[in-house]
């Protein structure tokens, strides 16, 4: 019988096949010639000590076991050309997967998206990093993939589900992801190898008779008896359906108020905000690996993060070694800030948003928005750092050191933040509270990680929409709206989800869902 095995072996030992069967053969006391072959299950790295060990979970196949490589495969779709409709507004990855699922249950998904394919966002990508000029359309946040396309496709989530999270990376290593994502601790697949991966996910949902409509952006709901009709779009186009999958993102400000004009109901959600620190990955790697050099064998060191300070949570979100800043902006007179990694994570610098949890009574001087305080809160924030930065698509920046002695920078060196930057005293983006909390909120980081807190750091603001300021409430069980029926608010931009891998999630439970209504097995 297959033996499994949680074992700690050097990085050399890992990276080496050859090595790794010794090291095996000596755990079992059997010859290397009684082992047929070694499964990887699952694969982390340990470095709370000097000398760095990977933790390995195994499958050891003797001489004799029967062995089968694993062979994923794609699920047997149908055609629904001429099946019931049902309307999925957004093409990021709970709008995707939701697709998909409902051609699994043989329904025909009409995926409406704003932005354009995941080939055409790049000239709008190279416009506002270029000559920043921001497509409200067509950007970092919107367009076929979503904001994950562009922004590093990290894979890891806390949810524990893990029948539904091992589904949706079988299913992307289906469709070409390296198969590295079923066995890291953190997967990841890479800025550079996502588009490819939404393009043939997009071409499967076309071939089985669905629909996949591009530049084409929602501009009402209509809703008769409290019953979803179907849209319009910005053409006057009407796309009818009884049953409406709402998966935007958490950047689709119109959907919110357009939600509000017609007195659908949503409510205000808190959020997290705050900065995006850059340091060299070098630095990252020396702080949390302990040495000088990591080596080839090590991937670029991430970290991980969490304080009380005043009362509240601050903490790193979305960390990308070996990666980049990007502006997300999805309005002209806003600046956003967002990071990502190339699938090798080989750039120069590390950077991860350092924000803090914001609670609805910080909203107040907003309170005459209703639902939207939160949202106006978080728009006020990017646009007063639009005006200190010059009007443009370059951020306010500071040396970490700096603002945290409340000192204005006298330079800003380049960073990695393609449209540039301005030295800006950071106090001056957010609200006294905010400042104050972040100002001792890196002391403390700079106790737990000595050598965090440096003027080697720069810091980059704002970093604003790590999640939707509004929730659109549903059944907990239907997952029908609470008010309209056959409208499904779905993922990020509905509140329920928080990254690619819980919004695939979420997608496909709410595609379940109607089938279960339409009696679809």
């Amino acid at each position: 019988m297959p033996q499994e095995l949680l074992i700690q072996v050097t990085p050399e030992t890992a990276a080496n096949e050859s090595l790794l069967k010794d090291h095996v053969g000596k755990l079992l006391k059997v010859a290397n010639s009684e082992i047929q072959h070694i499964t990887i299950l699952k694969r982390s790295i340990d470095a709370r000590q000097k000398a760095i060990k990977i933790n390995l979970k195994l499958t050891v196949y003797m001489q004799g076991d029967v062995f089968q490589e694993q062979q994923i495969q794609l699920p047997d779709y149908p055609n629904v050309a001429n099946e019931q409709e049902v309307i999925v507004v957004g093409a990021g990855p709970a709008g995707l997967f939701a697709a998909l699922q409902l051609i699994e249950l043989g329904l025909k998904p009409i995926v409406v998206e704003r932005g354009k394919d995941v080939r055409g966002r790049r000239r709008d990508l190279k416009a506002i990093n270029r000559d920043h000029l921001v497509n409200k359309d067509s950007n970092y946040c919107f367009g076929e993939g979503g904001a994950g396309t562009y922004s590093d496709g990290k894979l890891y989530t806390r949810s524990k589900k893990r029948g539904d999270v091992t589904r949706i990376l079988e299913l992307l290593v289906a469709y070409g992801a390296t198969p590295d994502i079923l066995v890291d601790a953190h997967p990841h697949i890479g800025t550079n190898k996502l588009p490819q991966i939404i393009q043939d996910i997009r071409d499967k949902i076309i071939e089985c008779g669905g629909q996949v409509l591009f530049e084409t952006r929602v501009t009402d709901i209509l809703v008769k008896q409290n019953e979803i009709q179907g849209i319009v779009t910005q053409t006057g186009q009407t796309i009818t359906a009884n049953k409406l999958i709402l998966a935007t993102g958490h950047s689709a400000r119109d959907i919110y108020e357009l939600l509000g004009r017609k007195k659908i109901f949503i409510e205000a959600k808190p959020f997290a905000l705050g900065v995006r620190a850059e340091h060299p990955q070098s630095l990252i790697d020396s702080i949390q690996y302990s040495c000088d050099y990591r080596g080839e064998l090590l991937p670029p060191a991430p970290y991980s993060i969490v304080k009380q300070v005043g009362g509240r949570g601050m903490y790193s979100f979305c960390m990308c070694p070996g990666g980049v800043i990007a502006p997300c902006a999805t309005s002209p007179g806003e600046v956003v800030t967002n990071g990502w990694s190339p699938s090798k994570r080989d750039q120069v610098t590390a950077n991860s948003g350092i924000v803090i949890e914001l609670k609805l009574e910080d909203f107040k001087p907003y309170a005459k928005f209703g639902a939207l305080a939160g949202l106006e809160f978080q728009k006020s924030i990017e646009q007063k750092a639009w005006h200190l930065a010059g009007e443009s698509q370059k951020v306010p920046a500071q040396k970490m050191i700096d603002f945290t002695k409340s000192k204005v920078s006298s330079e800003i060196p380049k960073t990695s933040y393609v449209p540039g930057t301005t030295s800006v005293e950071l106090g001056q983006v957010f609200p006294g509270f905010l400042t104050q909390i972040l100002r001792e909120g890196f002391t403390e980081f700079g106790k737990s990680m000595k050598g965090y807190l440096t003027n080697d750091a720069i810091l980059h603001a704002p970093e604003s929409r790590t999640s939707s300021p509004v929730r659109i409430p549903r059944d907990a069980i239907t997952y029908e709206h609470l008010q309209i029926k056959g409208l499904y608010p779905c993922g990020e931009g509905a509140g329920y989800a928080g990254g690619i891998i819980s919004a695939a999630i979420d997608g496909e439970k709410c595609a379940l869902m109607i089938g279960a209504i339409l009696n679809k097995k």
